[in-house]
């Protein structure tokens, strides 16, 4: 059998540029720091997701950038993790490489079934091909657009379908979209234009955390930057659900002051002022889910990236804050994708 075409099988996807799924707009990527480009370059949460008619296993052909010696991307796992519903069925291990087949066995069961793809090596699939039987597009679904930094992006979770939002999307039914750029994500404006344009069901934002080192922001600077980024997201979401998270515990930063003398307490409570404001002001499907309250010391692996147990924490204060406000939508079923072809 010749080999499936991957798109109607991807899931994650916020732009496409050729076959490669990206994570910022690539015709508006000169707008962007080198910071973000970068990271948008790599398939955060980018998953394949699929039913089995009797396939007793899925080949997936990909390639992936090919780490020099002693580059530190060789530490991380070139892991194709296989997900059932909220299950983890298995995992797959192969190397990255200019053109590779990963096989990944299948239960004894039609699915729907998710592949988490490996990140660190920006792999590209190519095809997908069923062995012994067939594979269908697994159902569209409500797509959610989370923004945030580093901790959004999954930094510390031992597999990419740990991370925060991925753990949060599985439990909504969501088809999550992550946007998270780790070492960026201070209210950049670009950003908020390419999320605007990008359609989306939900959207959170989770920033903050990187306004108090790096390029240090003053309290009344990032509540402005606040407001604003919120106002341009409005222009193109303007009835979408949005939900705020603000800065989760960061000991050192809670009440040491950068280098304007902000701690990331002040930071904080000017973010979660700003977005109280843009609701008084008439907003009623904006939403506010204070970070500090969510995380102790304990679970934090650096002092700033949760561990598996802190990413599960914030998905399940995510997951009640939107179920509770009556944000989550059950399955779209946009317009069928064309049939799968074969190349």
């Amino acid at each position: 059998m010749s080999w499936l075409d991957p798109a109607p099988f991807l899931r994650g996807v916020g732009w496409m540029d050729g076959g490669r799924v990206v994570r910022a707009d690539p015709s508006d990527m000169s707008q962007l720091s080198w910071d973000i480009t970068r990271r948008a370059l790599l398939p955060i949460g980018v998953r394949l997701e699929f039913a089995s008619d009797g396939a007793k296993a899925v080949n997936v052909r990909y390639r992936a950038t090919v780490p020099e010696p002693g580059d530190p991307l060789t530490e991380l796992a070139h892991c194709f993790a296989l997900w059932e519903g909220q299950r983890l069925v298995g995992e797959t291990f192969s190397e990255p490489a200019h053109e590779q087949v990963a096989r990944i066995e299948l239960p004894a069961s039609p699915g729907p079934f998710t592949v988490h793809l490996p990140e660190g090596h920006a792999p590209e699939i190519l095809g997908v091909r069923p062995v012994g039987g067939s594979l269908v597009p697994a159902p569209k679904r409500a797509r959610w657009v989370v923004h945030g930094d580093s901790i959004t992006e999954g930094w510390s979770s031992t597999r990419p379908a740990r991370s925060w939002p991925a753990v949060a999307g599985r439990a909504l039914g969501l088809d999550t979209v992550n946007l998270g750029y780790a070492g960026a994500a201070r209210g950049e404006l670009a950003t908020a234009s390419h999320i605007a344009a990008l359609p989306a069901d939900l959207i959170t934002l989770a920033f903050g955390t990187n306004c108090w080192f790096g390029v240090p922001y003053s309290a009344p600077l990032l509540y402005e930057t606040t407001r604003a980024f919120l106002g341009v997201v409005r222009d193109g979401h303007p009835a979408t659900p949005l939900l705020v998270l603000s800065p989760v515990l960061r000991p050192d930063a809670e009440h040491g002051g950068n280098a304007l003398g902000a701690t990331l307490t002040g930071l904080r409570a000017a973010m979660e002022e700003a977005v109280r404001d843009v609701v008084a002001a008439g907003d009623d499907r904006l939403l506010l889910l204070p970070g500090r309250g969510l995380l102790r010391t304990e679970h934090l692996v650096d002092g700033v990236h949760p561990n598996d147990s802190g990413h599960a924490l914030i998905a399940g204060a995510v997951s009640t804050a939107l179920r509770e406000a009556d944000c989550v939508r059950p399955v779209i079923r946009r317009p069928a994708d064309p049939p799968a072809t074969v190349r």
